[in-house]
């Protein structure tokens, strides 16, 4: 790929030991095997109000603050430009993020078109990527869109509306034996000989998962929030928001950075468990381990870039949840009563809510979004169970 005055400023590093590489969508991690990052958009190229092209209905309308050279077209389905519903839960006004309104139905569609578009420009031909479900079905639709191959390996359990949609983009489907950690495992393996457009391990798909927090600020008259509330498995909502928020802070776009507000399932937590010792590393899990969780997407029981995630929650004065496995899936029931169809993976973010606002964390009066990252069309047999448990 071309050097181009957007892109030679900006470069490949590695936040656990600064060591910097130049910028190589075909690089996935370090020389010592550590998760990488692409270095922040420089504030002069940050775009203001009157540079968003909003002729583009999709997250190519901040194309300035991307790592692609002008010239690399963007593999675009229209992912992006999400509504922002205003709605009392909990006692308080928020607005939900409905990122279930992108092409492929989750809110991963960012970081695959930023992905996808820049391994498709570096002439990549086939790719490989592991998934619980979204992630995967959101690569195979990319890769369609881009004539790139994918195989997309998943656990043996995943839900089978996810893998028929990655199937019907034309993507080979192969499940692996055992948990989330299993096929990551596996994926690794294959990924020394094949291109691993992971979503949990290529710096590029941050960079499109940062567009969640340009999207907001725009979807608020250009202001942040003041406080975000997401779900995490791997982490990448959170990542997203400290990365695009971070831009728009060092640029002078906005005041403060908004807290992050982050949940778990209580029976999968190592994020939570970590944050709360006040460490910086996976501490020990409760005797038996972690259990399965309702909230599949989110049951990563060794996330890659666990540090940076607790850093990013860290530097926005926010904190974290832990929710049981019944008030998500009171969650799930709450928002379909409202007209919201989400999966029980998003609905946490719903349900920690009510933990956020219980523990004083969010109060009355201060401006709130609610990151709803799937629809529940993607986990028809949990959400069926769970609306059969309630009659």
């Amino acid at each position: 790929m071309d050097a181009s005055p957007r892109t030679e400023l900006r470069e490949l590093h590695d936040p656990r030991s600064a060591r910097r590489y130049p910028l190589d969508p075909l690089r996935r991690r370090g020389d010592d095997g550590s998760p990488l990052l692409v270095s922040p958009t420089p504030p002069a190229q940050v775009p203001a109000p009157a540079d968003i092209e909003t002729a583009d209905r999709s997250l190519w309308r901040y194309r300035a603050a991307l790592p692609l050279p002008p010239e690399a077209p963007g593999i675009s389905l229209g992912e992006g430009c999400t509504p922002l519903l205003r709605r009392r839960w909990a006692g308080l006004e928020v607005g939900f993020k409905l990122e279930w309104f992108n092409p492929s139905g989750s809110f991963k569609d960012r970081g695959s078109s930023v992905m996808i578009s820049a391994l498709a420009a570096h002439g990549v031909g086939a790719v490989l990527e592991d998934s619980s479900g979204n992630g995967g079905s959101s690569v195979a639709a990319y890769c369609a869109a881009a004539g790139i191959d994918a195989t997309i390996l998943v656990p043996e359990h995943t839900s089978p509306a996810k893998t028929l949609q990655a199937s019907a983009y034309g993507a080979r489907v192969t499940p692996v034996p055992g948990d989330r950690d299993a096929t990551a495992a596996e994926a690794l393996r294959r990924a020394e000989h094949t291109i691993y457009a992971s979503h949990n391990w290529h710096p590029y798909f941050l960079e499109g998962t940062k567009t969640l927090a340009y999207e907001i600020w725009e979807d608020l008259g250009f202001r942040a929030p003041d406080a975000v509330v997401t779900v995490a498995g791997a982490g990448s909502t959170v990542l997203g928001c400290d990365l695009g928020f971070g831009e728009l802070l060092a640029a002078g776009r906005i005041a403060a950075l908004p807290r992050l507000l982050v949940a778990q399932p209580a029976n999968c937590s190592p994020l939570h468990a970590a944050f709360h010792a006040g460490a910086e590393a996976p501490v020990p899990v409760p005797p038996g381990g972690w259990q399965p969780t309702v909230a599949e997407g989110t049951a990563i029981k060794e996330p890659v870039r666990l540090p940076e995630v607790l850093a990013a929650v860290r530097r926005s004065g926010g904190t974290m949840a832990a929710i049981p496995e019944e008030d998500i899936a009171s969650a799930v029931r709450r928002l379909a009563a409202a007209g919201l169809y989400a999966e029980p993976t998003s609905a946490t973010a719903a349900a920690a809510v009510d933990l956020f606002a219980a523990r004083g964390d969010l109060r009355p009066g201060a401006t709130t979004v609610v990151i709803l990252t799937g629809s529940a069309l993607k986990a028809p047999t949990a959400t069926a169970r769970i609306l059969e448990d309630a009659r």
